[in-house]
């Protein structure tokens, strides 16, 4: 279902004396217009956290968990483009710094971590949990976020610029009419950027089946725009 959520803001700038014989006093409003979309698709960051005594080691045993991972999504059916490394790094893992040390310039390094971070886009909303499900079983021990997106939200985005325009429009109609002054044009009108917002998502890690929502995508339009006060 799509609904719209208005939101609107108005000042009033009056022309200063020194101006006031040159420009008319400018009435400006903003309005917002949010429209809802279903997300088509889902973005699943995960991978594998691994460590051991030496950096090869941590990197070898790394390495043969990240390659299940990596069929467990193909068998989920998220293969190709739609999976990419995000992260791979090698650190040192240092011991205690709260306990005393010979060397007070050196900290002993106790073992070497590998944090290998795979990105996967599932595009069948529906089976997001199973995918989560499928990387945790093949050894994923690290999820890390979890995200929904539409393809093409240029529809919905129009949509909401309409009812924002709309909503801009009957506000200086309302301004105009309750202050007792007459409009006279619009001299400025412009638009703020802004991006799909991502709905709130649901998981629960220690269930049999990881249930995840998708709720919908927010489609925010912010128009504002400077109307002329003719002074007749």
């Amino acid at each position: 279902m799509i609904r719209a959520l208005l939101a609107s803001t108005a000042f009033l700038i009056a022309a200063s004396p020194a101006l006031a014989d040159e420009v008319n006093p400018t009435l400006s409003l903003s309005a917002s217009a949010d429209v809802q979309v279903a997300p088509d698709y889902a973005t699943v960051q995960s991978g594998v956290v691994t460590r051991a005594a030496t950096a090869q080691q941590a990197m070898q045993d790394n390495a043969r968990a990240m390659t299940a991972v990596f069929e467990a999504l193909r068998r989920a059916g998220v293969t190709g483009n739609d999976v990419q490394t995000s992260q791979l790094s090698v650190t040192p893992v240092y011991a205690d710094r709260s306990e005393p040390r010979q060397n007070q310039g050196q900290y002993e390094i106790i073992a070497y971590e590998t944090r290998n971070t795979v990105t996967a886009k599932v595009r069948d909303t529906s089976r997001v949990g199973n995918a989560i499900d499928a990387m945790v079983s093949a050894g994923a021990n690290n999820i890390q976020d979890v995200s929904f997106g539409a393809e093409d939200t240029s529809d919905a985005m129009d949509q909401a610029r309409r009812e924002a325009i709309a909503s801009l429009l009957a506000r200086a109609e309302l301004f105009a009419d309750a202050a007792g002054f007459e409009l006279c044009g619009i001299t400025r009108m412009g638009e703020d950027f802004a991006r799909p917002a991502a709905p709130m998502m649901m998981a629960r890690m220690d269930s049999a089946s990881t249930p995840v929502a998708a709720g919908q995508l927010s489609v925010t339009a912010t128009i504002n725009a400077d109307f002329c006060i003719s002074d007749d």
